[in-house]
């Protein structure tokens, strides 16, 4: 119910009960009703929470409220910071009282204001705060984009408390962020809910004073509870904790307020009566702020199909800590009346331009990655006012030299880097009033491009997942062309698929896109993902030619077999492999004899071929198909690593090279899709010889002259030597053929600079078992190894840095016989049929008979 008291009557019940007059200028009504004591109490907690906020009542305000003696008094003291009354009445309906006049903003920055709450009845429940003009841009329809210059964000957290105390008069913290300078009004909506009425919309609430109400954790998060709140130790693995709760269907709402010491991209997940298992057809996605210790509220509407049967919250893939005060599940239809409203008016006080000095480590401009944060650790810009090239899921932005942005006057931390080669640096930046200079330039810890290793991510995209897609479909070029530069990924394959693959196929070239900039160069090909023979597995087509299949002109007439696309794409010199590899490759009880390596790694349990990685892999890796100039040529070239489980991936990948296959590994980060925190975090780093270009780059990969890292492993130049013989991976095919067993020798150059101990094993593999290891340092610095070793047989020998590094294999022959594992080719045809189990029903009819051929 929409009640508004105009100015006139404010003022003279303000003047019946002893007139305060609010932040705009406008007089606030009076509660004389209200005892000392618990009002006291309760603008302490206020005091405390405004000073944790970093907007301090004033020492004057602050002794005042010391000082007073009477409710009125405590009133008049702080009444000056409010910017609004809302009345409650006893049922539950509101009046707002605002006279109008502007209120005071700060452009691209946060300004703390309160809301006065009159509650004569002593009415338990939530009160929220809303404006069309705070939606999100990510989104937005292109038409809002310019209206969504406002953001809200009511503080709720300790030493307040998520709903109203029941006291006759209290106050509420409401922060407003406004992006734009100058003038502006916008309407801003207040409703309640009664907490003591059924439809309240309210399904569960848990704080956590003595224990964990029965949160419990699922998978690499730690819970414990102390102070009052619930703390997650997380590994930085897909942490995750659940809670069982049953609910009717409907739209809702998971309320929760929370700090979190890293910034990553959460998600909620929730099963139902009939789907009782979490999937990821039911969730949604959130971005969990590093916020400096300081809480912050989150609302994540969702809707549920079927009868609720358990939430769960996955709070991101960083390893760090996350702290729960309160969560709470509720209906997003639950409110109780139509909101009450009133348009305010504002001026944003104009911030300060701050430009980028950025320089790579030889002094010439750059690009490079920046993480902006307040004192109270609030981000800039503010991820909900963003859109491309800075992304909302992000934390950092990436700016290039000589660019700029804008910044209230304040003292900021702005964490710098250019990627996982750089040296990491945290930098303060002070602005008092006038335009400032920001001054960053790269420090290299390694640089494999310089001996020509150049890095690159096979898999990325520039639509879906994590990404909007409204009103642009996705991102430009130009966008993915500024994250790459800034990661100092030398190459990203920009893959279209299934979201806005209609729109997004009009930048495919066939060549590099114009947006590169050398040695940066983006291309667009495709990954078959959300069409095709996606079911099976998804494909990764690098170097196409022509991106679009015979017989029409989008992704709806695809083969539905991965063969048949395989089949297509090498017949144009494509480079070829299965995506995020692990998908699907879960171990099942069944096993065949053979004996596991340490750590599992290699094991002989059956996957359960259940996903969308490396599944009809298996299959396809047995095929040669007609190249380009019509000659057989595998049809499978990679294996992608990098993004899913490391022990899922190198086990598929081991016994793939124990039965004899000579398939390469490659890196990727299925960006922003499996990974939304940047570009490159999982890459592959091929030598190239002379000019770097894509075409090259990709052969290395199919050839195998390269390794794959996370970035902050590095094995270059690997070898093995037997007498004056050597051979390097991608070199004559990476073979060395031998008369008879021999002792050889294998070196290599490495650097690594993890968050790990101070020294870390490099491991020789021979057919998929650690031989040898050698302990470096892991300070950055290059260091050779050397190892020598018996080779009795036919054998494939790599060097790896787990789970940061991997070398592509070298393959000794001895006496002219193949690499042949009995265990692997046992445990490939117990696979097989576990495959055609799960997979038969994904081929259409037509393609029926080709299945069961392959």
């Amino acid at each position: 119910m929409f009640r508004f008291q105009s100015a006139s009557l404010l003022l003279a019940v303000s003047l019946l009960q002893g007139a305060t007059f609010g932040s705009n200028g406008a007089p606030l009504p009076v509660s004389s009703q209200v005892e000392t004591q618990p009002l006291r109490s309760q603008l302490i907690r206020l005091t405390d929470a405004m000073a944790y906020l970093g907007n301090p009542l004033s020492t004057t305000t602050a002794a005042r409220i010391r000082q007073a003696t009477s409710a009125s008094a405590l009133q008049a003291a702080i009444d000056k910071r409010c910017i609004a009354t809302v009345s409650i009445s006893d049922d539950g309906s509101l009046q707002l009282s605002n006279a109008g006049s502007e209120i005071e903003l700060q452009e691209q920055g946060w300004v703390t204001h309160l809301v006065k709450i009159l509650n004569p009845q002593g009415i338990v429940g939530s009160l929220r705060f809303e404006s069309p003009t705070a939606g999100p841009l990510p989104n937005a329809s292109a038409d809002q984009i310019n209206a969504r210059w406002l953001d809200l964000h009511p503080y709720n957290s300790r030493p307040l408390k998520p709903q109203l105390s029941g006291l006759e008069v209290e106050y509420r913290i409401l922060q407003i962020y406004s992006r734009d300078a100058g003038r502006r009004s916008a309407r801003l909506n207040f409703s309640f809910s009664m907490s003591s009425r059924p439809d309240s919309g309210v399904i569960r609430e848990w704080n956590f004073e003595s224990d964990h109400n029965h949160w419990r954790a699922l998978r690499h998060i730690g819970l414990d509870t102390r102070n009052y709140s619930l703390h997650g130790h997380m590994s930085g693995r897909d942490p995750s904790m659940a809670h069982p709760i049953k609910a009717p269907a409907g739209r809702m709402v998971l309320r929760f307020s929370a700090k979190s010491s890293v910034g990553s991209f959460g998600q909620i997940f929730w099963s139902t009566k009939d789907k009782p298992r979490f999937d990821g057809n039911r969730r949604i996605n959130f971005m969990l702020e590093r916020n400096g210790g300081q809480w912050k509220d989150y609302a994540i509407p969702f809707s549920v199909t079927n009868d609720l049967k358990a939430i769960r919250i996955d709070p991101g893939s960083k390893a760090g800590h996350v702290e729960f005060d309160w969560i709470q599940l509720g209906y997003a239809d639950s409110k109780q009346g139509d909101p009450t409203s009133a348009v305010f008016s504002f001026n944003a006080r104009p911030s300060n331009s701050v430009r980028f000095d950025v320089r790579d480590e030889n002094g010439k401009p750059a690009t490079a990655s920046f993480v902006i944060e307040d004192e109270k650790g609030r981000i800039y810009p503010a991820t909900a006012k963003r859109l491309a090239p800075d992304f909302f899921f992000h934390t950092h932005v990436y700016r290039h030299h000589g660019e700029a942005i804008r910044l209230p006057d304040g003292k900021y931390q702005i964490r710098c880097s250019r990627g996982p080669e750089t040296t990491p640096e945290i930098k303060t930046l002070v602005i008092a009033g006038k335009p400032a200079t920001f001054r960053y330039q790269v420090k290299r810890w390694v640089d494999p491009a310089a001996s020509g290793w150049y890095s690159g991510d096979h898999h990325i995209h520039a639509a879906g997942c994590k990404h909007y897609t409204n009103p642009t479909e996705g991102v430009l070029a130009e966008h993915m062309a500024r994250h790459i530069q800034g990661e100092d990924l030398k190459i990203g394959a920009n893959l279209t698929w299934g979201p806005g693959f209609d729109y997004q196929k009009q930048f495919f070239a066939g060549k590099i896109d114009a947006a590169s900039k050398y040695p940066y160069l983006l291309r667009y090909d495709i990954e078959v993902s959300g069409f095709g023979s996606h079911r099976s597995g998804h494909l990764c087509l690098l170097r196409l030619r022509n991106q679009m299949y015979p017989g029409g002109d989008s992704k709806d007439h695809w083969p539905t077999l991965g063969l048949n696309t395989l089949k297509w794409a090498k017949a144009q010199g494509a480079i070829t492999g299965p995506a995020h590899s692990a998908i699907g490759l879960r171990p099942t009880q069944e096993r065949v004899p053979g004996k596991d390596g340490p750590d599992g790694l290699p094991n002989h349990f059956i996957p359960d071929y259940t996903g969308i990685g490396a599944n009809e892999y298996i299959v396809d890796i047995t095929h040669q198909v007609r190249g380009p100039d019509g000659k057989p040529v595998p049809a499978v070239d990679f294996i992608s690593t990098m993004d899913t489980d490391r022990t899922m991936e190198l086990n598929m990948w081991y016994h793939t090279l124990n039965s004899g296959f000579r398939v390469r590994a490659s890196g990727e980060t299925d960006f922003p899709c499996l990974s939304g925190e940047r570009v490159g975090k999982g890459r592959v780093y091929v030598e190239v010889d002379g000019e770097l270009t894509y075409d090259k780059w990709c052969e290395g990969i199919q050839q195998g002259r390269s390794y794959v890292s996370d970035g902050l492993s590095h094995i270059m130049d690997f070898a093995g030597t037997s007498g004056e013989a050597v051979v390097r991976p991608g070199e004559n095919d990476g073979e060395l053929s031998l008369k008879s067993p021999a002792r050889m020798r294998f070196l290599a150059r490495v650097a690594t600079r993890t968050d790990g101990p101070d020294k870390l094993p490099v491991e020789l593999i021979v057919n998929s078992y650690p031989v040898a290891t050698k302990l470096v340092q892991n300070d950055g610095t290059e260091q050779q190894v050397r190892f020598e070793v018996d080779i009795p047989r036919s054998s494939w020998v790599a060097l790896r840095i787990f789970p940061s590094a991997h070398t592509n294999p070298l393959f000794v022959i001895v006496d002219g016989k193949p690499i042949r594992s009995r265990q692997s080719a046992r445990w490939f045809l117990k696979g097989i049929d576990n495959l055609w189990k799960q997979k038969q029903w994904t081929y259409a009819e037509t393609e029926q008979a080709d299945a069961k051929a392959a």
